[in-house]
């Protein structure tokens, strides 16, 4: 079982720390959310710091939230970023569901799925250096991988878990182990009947606060207030994992259904918890 870490989105200038503890440990991946109406760090330009800090890790987005964002310039974006990383970029992303995102990129919120889909196809063909038209050529630098990077869909919709195999390579889920494994038979199902070979890549996310009362304090409200918008904060709270045997029991359920990596999400701000989350994976 591979173990990510997801950042804390409180204080950009602590993320390099972060990433250079996680480097030097047992975790596989670092995340970043992604917001736009929101006191968090744009996750493309934040993890290219991260990358340049880091020399093993993987870079995460969970999720990007494609259909706020030009597509000609996220696969510029996506691709500078996935060389830059030496190809270590996983990109997540979803459509996100906060009408206030959509409202400020100019984007309909009603038709973000539809708008999602397009992107993708355009996506693939650009990264795979086809023109982008008849009178425009093909948008550079070519990403690390041929055809782009990995790419994991979040979300819970049966169009949302459908994409996983018209277009991605797995799937990530915030929902707790009790519900994924419908979710991912779904996922499974829709697998094979797209003719996929191999199988699909399942990454978990647990929110989890390891440290003082103050710290578990400080988590408790950030992750009220970011959650807030959905009518369910009280349940992402108390979904919190605060000790290492619930971390640990976590781990062992997801893994049990076959998941590949588990990312513990931190919204608290103090980097000891990346040695005291080592500690109990390791």
């Amino acid at each position: 079982m591979n173990i990510g870490l997801g950042l804390p989105i409180a204080d950009p200038a602590a993320l390099l720390d972060w990433a250079r503890r996680a480097d030097a440990g047992p975790f596989s991946t670092l995340g970043l959310l992604d917001r736009l109406v929101y006191d968090n760090p744009e996750p493309l330009v934040a993890l290219a710091a991260v990358a340049g800090a880091t020399s093993r890790v993987r870079v995460q987005t969970e999720v990007l939230l494609t259909p706020l964002r030009d597509t000609a310039l996220l696969a510029k974006q996506v691709a500078t970023l996935d060389r830059i990383s030496g190809g270590r970029l996983v990109l997540g992303l979803g459509v996100g569901g906060r009408a206030d995102d959509h409202l400020a990129s100019g984007v309909e919120l009603r038709t973000r799925g539809h708008r999602m889909n397009e992107q993708l196809d355009r996506l693939r063909s650009l990264w795979s250096g086809e023109p982008f038209g008849p009178d425009c050529g093909p948008i550079g630098p070519a990403p690390a991988r041929p055809g782009g990077p990995p790419i994991l869909f979040g979300g819970f919709r049966p169009a949302a878990l459908a994409r996983v195999a018209r277009w991605g390579d797995g799937y990530l889920s915030a929902a707790p182990a009790q519900w994924c494994g419908d979710l991912y038979d779904s996922v499974r199902m829709s697998w094979r009947e797209h003719g996929r070979t191999g199988k699909p890549r399942f990454v978990a996310q647990v929110n989890v606060a390891l440290g003082p009362q103050s710290l578990v304090d400080e988590v408790r409200a950030a992750l009220g207030a970011y959650y807030e918008f959905t009518g369910y904060a009280e349940n992402m709270v108390a979904g919190l994992l605060t000790t290492a045997d619930e971390i640990r029991t976590a781990i062992r359920q997801f893994t049990d259904l076959g998941a590949d990596e588990v990312m513990l999400y931190c919204y608290g701000t103090d980097p000891g918890q990346v040695d005291r989350l080592a500690d109990i994976v390791a």
